[in-house]
């Protein structure tokens, strides 16, 4: 194995792979042209750059594998094989240093940011009730002091749904909005203090309120159910959207090995005639 000759390929793949690069962009941009409004929309414009990519990278290991077979002297074809892929593998992971080590901080802040949505969205699938806190955690807000300052708006409150304001009324009912969406004994009884609210306030019997919050929770309810189905949905059609991309990703970096070889068990044919 011949060190020197696959440094050389792994210099010639990754020169050829610039050029025709920059060649590329000066492409897309030529076709850019908002005057006349026949700019392609970005879907053409990403499948026309991953096809443009796929070739340029079939060029760009091919002249490598080649390069380093025909530099090594080797005559064995198997030995040929293996400078060309050795050359793929070097320029693969040499590319995937340079882009961690060059824009690491900005791919990693937006793993991390998806990573912190797709929390919230995972969370709000397996426990809608606890969608308001992980939210909160998510954005940054803490909850003690949301609690804090939702204790200094309602200190002042009276008891007695009668006596309230209309905005102390609509507080109050807020306030009591978080237990009646865990339910249980704790929801039963902010029902019956928001159905008291309601009647006071109304001016109506109890009945008839209670009517009117059980109608609310119902819609309420709906609009959770519909909100977890839109975040089940987007999940899925994310993790699709990843493993398509993923399956080409392998299949192009494939290709990039096939090139490789070809590249070197041509330089060895010739080189045997």
């Amino acid at each position: 194995m011949s060190w020197g000759a696959i440094f050389a390929g792994v210099v010639i793949a990754i020169a050829v792979q610039v050029v025709l690069g920059i060649l590329g962009t000066g492409i897309g941009l030529s076709m850019v042209d908002p005057t006349e409004g026949t700019t392609p929309g970005a879907a053409g414009f990403g499948i026309g750059a991953g096809i443009y990519w796929l070739i340029t990278t079939v060029i760009a290991l091919g002249a490598g594998g080649y390069t380093a077979a025909r530099v090594s002297g080797v005559t064995d074809r198997f030995d040929a094989l293996a400078h060309g892929l050795v050359v793929w593998g070097v320029t693969l992971i040499l590319t995937i240093y340079l882009l961690t080590s060059a824009v690491g901080g900005i791919i990693g802040g937006a793993f991390r940011t998806v990573g912190s949505v797709a929390s919230a969205a995972g969370s709000t699938v397996g426990a809608a009730a606890r969608v308001a806190p992980q939210a909160a955690s998510v954005a940054g807000i803490d909850q003690n002091d949301v609690r804090q300052e939702a204790s200094d708006y309602l200190s002042d409150a009276p008891s007695d749904p009668a006596q309230m304001t209309p905005e102390q009324a609509q507080k109050e009912v807020a306030k009591e909005l978080p237990a009646l969406a865990r339910g249980g004994a704790d929801g039963q009884r902010a029902e019956n203090r928001i159905v008291d609210i309601v009647a006071a306030q109304r001016k109506i019997s109890r009945p008839e309120a209670q009517a009117q919050v059980t109608q609310a929770k119902q819609r309420f309810v709906q609009t959770k159910n519909e909100a977890v189905q839109t975040a089940k949905k987007a999940a899925d059609a994310a993790a699709g959207a990843a493993s398509k991309t993923s399956f080409i990703l392998v299949l192009a970096l494939l290709v990039g090995a096939g090139a490789a070889a070809f590249g070197a068990t041509t330089a060895t044919r010739r080189r045997l005639r």
